[in-house]
């Protein structure tokens, strides 16, 4: 028979309650400032640990081909809560922020060379949603961002170890993502079906009609309310730009020829569920698209509520492990983006009353495709 379970064995309580000495082995023989600093930090890694659990299984979801439709629910789920979880990360720096200089500046000396930069769950997290390792931001300094996860000898730490693990766990949510999307079915065709890059071209095209459409409404709109000749023609450039910009962009004309097909497709479905998101078979997708906008503008969210902190607590000195400090987070919280194309056609996307019709429309019922 099992013994009977109680509370502060199941938490590990004590345990728990002896992490928050730093480098002292009691923290009674610190500050409450510093006691704070560590707690506020390590609740930090918990709350990553949790989103790095819910990022494997959303992409462990998306890997499958077919993924399930009863898979998108759950997947939702647990993007909704990566969300929530960087959110209440964020919310911690409030706490943070009942630091004056003064006090923080009383135990920063201990932290040199560390860096919150050292977190490899932060890193993980990043590589795994998809963050190109082409993007990343110079921390102001030669060092790179694996270098910083070593051991001072330059010998491997566990947490160079667990990045490293990290960087071969492949796909990356961003790639199974871009993979699932490029298999939407696009007026009722898919990439293995005979003539499907014809149907994603006409949809491109009729699509981009509407688009041009849209702009006319609003360029009249806006040129009602113009000053002079001069207001006019920059209104006319600014929406004739957007119209060759939009078409541009659904062709993936900024990419070599060779890539273009499969980008341009991918874009075309993300427009195509965002615009007839009513149809049953494109409720979920829609769903998972929306949840993927909300998490980014959460991890976007984290890292500039990082900058503020940082910024009023102690200013724009250099941060202790090297780095450029505020500059750096600032940076990134402008430049670190994932899903550039979820977000981009938001620029693209149109009122319901100027969509092209939708072809088989059957084919996005409940019942699913009708021959």
């Amino acid at each position: 028979m099992r013994k009977p379970t109680a509370y502060w064995e199941y938490i590990k309580i004590e345990e728990l309650l002896s992490l928050q000495g730093g480098l002292e082995a009691d923290d009674r023989k610190i500050t409450n400032d510093e006691v704070m600093f560590i707690t506020i930090h390590q609740i930090e890694e918990l709350w990553l640990k949790l989103a790095l659990r819910e990022l494997e299984s959303a992409r462990n979801l998306f890997v499958q081909v077919p993924v399930p439709e009863v898979s998108l629910a759950a997947a939702v789920r647990g993007i909704h809560r990566m969300t929530e979880l960087l959110k209440f990360a964020g919310d911690h720096f409030a706490l943070m922020e009942t630091l004056t200089t003064r006090d923080y500046l009383a135990f920063r000396d201990k932290l040199n060379p560390a860096s919150g930069f050292q977190s490899a769950q932060l890193r993980e997290l990043e590589i795994l949603a998809g963050l190109p390792e082409e993007d990343r931001i110079p921390l102001g300094h030669e060092k790179s961002y694996m270098v910083m996860l070593r051991n001072h000898d330059g010998s491997a730490s566990s947490a160079s170890e667990r990045v490293e693990r990290r960087l071969e766990d492949t796909p990356t949510l961003r790639a199974t993502i871009d993979e699932w999307l490029f298999r939407t079915p696009i007026q009722g065709s898919t990439p293995d079906r005979a003539g499907d890059a014809e149907t994603v071209r006409a949809f491109i095209e009729a699509y981009s009609r509407a688009h041009a459409k849209s702009a006319e409404q609003a360029l009249a709109l806006a040129l009602s309310s113009a000053l002079n000749d001069g207001d006019r023609e920059r209104l006319a450039a600014r929406y004739q730009k957007e119209v060759a910009s939009a078409r541009s962009f659904l062709l993936a004309e900024e990419l070599p020829e060779e890539s273009r097909a499969r980008r341009s497709r991918i874009r075309a479905a993300l427009v195509f569920i965002e615009s007839y998101r009513e149809l049953p078979l494109l409720a979920w997708p829609r769903a998972v698209i929306d949840g993927l906008v909300a998490f980014e503008q959460a991890f976007v969210l984290f890292r500039q509520r990082h900058a503020r902190m940082v910024e009023r607590v102690i200013g724009r000195r250099t941060g202790t492990g090297g780095s450029a400090g505020v500059d750096y987070l600032d940076q990134t919280a402008l430049r670190y983006r994932i899903f550039r194309d979820v977000w981009a056609v938001r620029t693209l996307l149109v009122q319901q009353s100027v969509l092209p019709p939708v072809e088989h429309e059957g084919f996005y019922s409940f019942a699913g495709p009708q021959e």
